[in-house]
């Protein structure tokens, strides 16, 4: 009886240890969309993933040191945000702009004791990657970057080799984060006025963003803001909304809502006229967009506003040898 007692008391000791370990490595489903508008409400291990307001062109991923927050960007618009634990004192997390070198969804470290490293996507070849680990809050890894479980399973079923990521900031200086903007950061020369100019980009997926905020909408080309003009959008709510342009049984264009994180009940849902009626943009501008626009073209409704700030500098550009 005490033997068996003995081995109860270890079973109910080694479960609870596993499930701090599960915890450790964060939430398994998404947080609504609308968070990552304001990531400083993201708890460790919380995450955003919503891949479907932007499902085509170049991939971005940025770490944020000092906010321990990575983000992901495609053709230019955020589709996730998480928090992340980097290095601690002593084996701080390097700055720079690097490229994912290999990629293991299995792997295990040789430098720590053999200790798993699950969808594991190599930045350095001494050591520093991307992968699933411990998220207490704080900076405690020994240089890698850490990620929620299933946002590291997300994020490794995205990138590619060659995928860019950018760590800039410093966790012994941490700062308060921002809005939570939608976009990356615009190129310099682009006027704040109304424009457009396709040659920008003259092809790749197209990406429309209005935004309530700023009453405005700006199109993207594969990343490239080659268009932006004023718009009268309805104010009544703060939801984001991710529309996919198809055809419909006559041929005939149509937007049709994607179910996104927080908004699943949409999807599939087509717009009909009384929304559409509720965007007003000037008929020159939308006479020049229209030519450009695909079926797979996606529409992203927000409260954020358009523009980011500058997400780091200073950034020094890694070699990618062995």
């Amino acid at each position: 009886m005490i033997t068996r007692s003995l081995s109860l008391l270890a079973a109910g000791i080694l479960a609870t240890l596993f499930a701090g370990t599960v915890l450790a490595q964060g939430e398994k489903v998404s947080s609504a969309v609308e968070l990552a508008r304001q990531a400083d409400r993201l708890k460790p291990g919380q995450w955003v993933w919503a891949p479907q307001i932007s499902p085509q062109g170049p991939l971005l991923v940025f770490v944020d040191l000092s906010k321990q927050l990575a983000t992901v960007y495609r053709n230019g618009v955020r589709i996730g945000v998480s928090t992340v634990s980097t290095g601690k004192p002593g084996h701080e997390t390097p700055t720079g702009v690097f490229t994912i070198l290999q990629k293991d969804a299995k792997h295990r470290s040789s430098k720590y004791n053999n200790a798993p490293m699950p969808f594991q996507q190599r930045l350095t070849w001494d050591g520093v990657a991307l992968h699933a680990g411990g998220l207490p809050g704080y900076p405690e890894s020994h240089g890698c970057v850490h990620l929620p479980f299933a946002f590291a399973k997300a994020l490794f079923e995205t990138t590619g080799h060659a995928t860019t990521v950018i760590i800039a900031g410093n966790a012994a200086h941490p700062v308060s984060t921002g809005s939570g903007d939608v976009l990356a950061p615009s190129d310099a020369d682009v006027p704040d006025t109304g424009f457009w100019n396709p040659e920008r980009s003259a092809s790749g997926p197209v990406t429309i963003v209005m935004s309530r905020s700023d009453q405005a909408l700006i199109v993207l080309r594969n990343g490239v803001e080659i268009g932006r003009s004023p718009i009268a959008l309805d104010q009544g709510n703060d939801a984001t909304h991710v529309l996919t342009l198809t055809e419909d049984a006559d041929g005939q264009p149509a937007w049709v809502f994607a179910g996104v994180s927080g908004h699943e009940d949409e999807a599939g849902r087509v717009v009909d006229e009384a929304t559409r009626n509720l965007v007003r943009i000037p008929r020159e501008f939308h006479e020049q967009v229209v030519p450009i626009l695909r079926p797979g073209t996606t529409l992203l409704v927000t409260q954020a506003p358009l523009r980011s700030g500058n997400p780091g500098t200073n950034l020094t550009v890694m070699s990618s040898s062995p």
